[in-house]
Parts: structure tokens; sequence; C-alpha cells
């Protein structure tokens, strides 16, 4: 698995704070096991302050600034992302109710478009076509509590309610998120998962660091970009299963950080995982449209 970026060790890191603040020495020694220099370190946390995602206290420790407080929130959430999950209202003919956001599609400034395609991401939306992103409307909340969040991340856009899809953009829209991929992605992480949290117990201290905090936040990553789509387009049970396996996981790897974290003083109350925070995760998949429909 390639390595965190410096500025993404960093939030994840600071992510893991109870109280208090890190000392940058336990920042630049943790780069250390994954190849970052310190130079390299040093430069991404005078960037990420510079930016509002770290703040400095007084004695030179930093903690996580308001900028990026509201990403890790979402993000560490994923204990309890299955439980999200509610009723699809489904007419007779087979057509669901969905949530939709208009963006300024390929247009718009690029850094708020990145912005908002990571959000609209971490919630579970696809693009059906240029400018129109789509989930299905199941979550608890409803759209309220779906528009409530987006505008906590920085979403302006348009959020609002859509029916009645004609049957060809039903079918593209239920196709977007390739659901009969999700099921046995995850029965192979919680495999990955169980073994891995055995073969910790047999590496040296700075490798099992290193592998529970790799694979921790594989497994952490999964689930906060997990679109919790309803029945029928996936079968329920396999994200509530790989929730329990992460759970079980990252108890292990927080014993492989405690020594560390504790010889810096550092307050802690989860094991640090790659979460990758302060990254962009990914764009938004492109419109794929089906037969009969026109990007």
């Amino acid at each position: 698995m390639p390595g965190p970026s410096p500025k993404s060790l960093i939030l994840d890191l600071l992510s893991t704070l109870r109280r208090g603040a890190m000392p940058v020495r336990a920042l630049v020694a943790a780069g250390e096991l994954f190849g970052i220099t310190p130079n390299s370190l040093r430069v991404s946390l005078a960037r990420l302050c510079a930016t509002g995602q770290v703040e400095r206290d007084s004695r030179g420790r930093y903690r996580l600034g308001s900028a990026a407080q509201a990403i890790d929130g979402h993000v560490q959430s994923w204990r309890h992302a299955h439980q999200r999950l509610g009723e699809w209202s489904v007419t007779s003919a087979g057509r669901g109710s969905w949530i939709a956001v208009l963006t300024p599609g390929r247009g718009g400034h690029a850094r708020q478009r990145r912005s908002d395609e990571r959000a609209l991401l971490l919630h579970g939306f696809r693009e059906l076509e240029n400018g129109l992103c789509l989930r299905p409307d199941n979550l608890i909340g409803g759209i309220d509590t779906t528009r409530s969040s987006l505008g906590e991340l920085g979403v302006a856009s348009p959020v609002f309610g859509l029916r009645e899809l004609d049957i060809e953009r039903e079918r593209a829209a239920r196709a977007l998120w390739r659901p009969a991929e999700l099921a046995p992605a995850y029965a192979q992480l919680c495999n990955q998962l169980a073994s891995g949290a055995a073969r910790l117990e047999s590496l040296p201290v700075e490798q099992a660091m290193v592998e529970s905090f790799l694979l921790g936040g594989r497994a952490i990553r999964s689930i906060a970009l997990d679109p919790l789509l309803p029945h029928p387009i996936v079968e329920r049970g396999a994200l509530a299963a790989l929730v329990d396996a992460t759970r079980d996981y990252e108890r292990a790897g927080r014993a492989c950080w405690a020594d560390f974290l504790a010889e810096y003083g550092v307050v802690h109350q989860r094991a640090p995982v790659d979460a990758r925070v302060g990254d962009a995760t990914r764009a938004l998949p492109p419109a794929a449209p089906s037969e009969g429909v026109q990007p």
C-alpha cells in the first residue's frame, strides 16, 4: 500500500487527540516511519497552519484546526455509518425517491469544485449527468439532514428531492455505484482485517505501527466513502460486518501505537489510521450514460 503524504499524516495523527496537542517532534518521528523527511513534514505543517487546518498553541504543539474538523468529523463517524440507513420509498412502477444536487458541473472555480466533489462523494452522491448529482433518499433525516451536512462541508448548491425519473435514467442512476462489487470487496477486506490483526502481534513494533495505520485506514476510508445504498440496490449486512471487523482491528492498532504516543505525552482517543482526511479523496466518477440517455 502506498504511504501517506506529509499533509495527510499530520491531519490523521492530530485527529486522534482526545485533548491537548501534539509536539512537532512526535509528528517528525511518525513521519520517519513512512519515509517522510523532517523538512517535508515541517513545510506541510506550516502550510496547514496557514490554511487553518492545523492550529499551534503557545508551546509549539499542534492540534486539528477548525478548517479540517468538519471533514474529520464525517470520516470519524464510520463506527455508526450503517445506523444512518433508513427506508427507501419506491413507487409501484419501481421508481425510487432521490436526493439531488445541482452543481456547476465542469465549470466553476476549481478549488470550490474539488471541495464540493469531495463533500458529495463522502455523502454517496454520483453524477448522473453533467451538473446533476444524486443519491437515493434513504438516509435517516432525509433531505434536510443531508442538506445541512453538505452545508457544513461548504456545499452551497441547491439540494432537493427528485422523483419519477424516466425509465432509462432510473436504470442508469441505480447502476452508478457498481453495487454488485461492494459486498465481495467488503468480505475480502473483512478477511484481511482478521488475518492482519493476528499478524500484528508477531511484528516488530514499528512495522506493526505502519501496517496497522495503512490497513486500518483503508478500511475506514471504505466505510466513510460507502454510499449507504438501500435494498434492493444492494443487500444489507456487508457494511455492518465491515464496521465490526474494523472496530476489532482498530483496537489492535491502538495497542501498537500506545507506547509511542505515551512517550510524547499525547492523550489520544483512537488509533492513528491512514484516513487521509486532508487529501482530495478523488473526483466524482463522470456521468456514465446508458442507451437512450443523452448527457
